[in-house]
């Protein structure tokens, strides 16, 4: 029964991950794509750690693979942010369909400053 249970772990953890890859591949900007990536590639790579902490068995190995989840639960939104915006400061537009742009005319200078409404 563990077995069944593991596999349909990971086969969920698959279908994240191919679903992150086809987000990579076809959506229309940089800024869509990082979402797909963070999310859904977090997410498929975490069930995937969790897969083989329990298949494991073993503490020491199981201790490992948790905290592998937590690095990519803590460091993915991070870095997905952090990504996103050295894209927009450098200049990237968002995809002609994106629905608005919060942040167009809030930054100052290329440096990457934002202004208030204060301002």
């Amino acid at each position: 029964m563990l077995d069944i249970f593991l596999g349909c772990l990971l086969i969920a953890a698959a279908i994240f991950n191919l679903i992150a890859a086809i987000g990579l591949l076809r959506l229309p900007d940089v800024y869509t794509r990082m979402h797909a990536a963070s999310k859904a590639g977090t997410f498929g790579s975490g069930l995937m750690l969790v897969t083989i902490a329990i298949h494991a068995g073993e503490i020491n190995i199981a201790s490992r693979a948790l905290a592998g989840v937590a690095f990519f639960l803590l460091t993915a939104p991070i870095s997905a942010h952090l990504l996103a915006r050295a894209a927009y400061v450098a200049g990237i537009e968002p995809w002609s369909g994106s629905v608005r742009d919060d942040l167009k005319g809030h930054y100052k200078d290329k440096q990457g400053h934002l202004s208030s409404d204060d301002d």
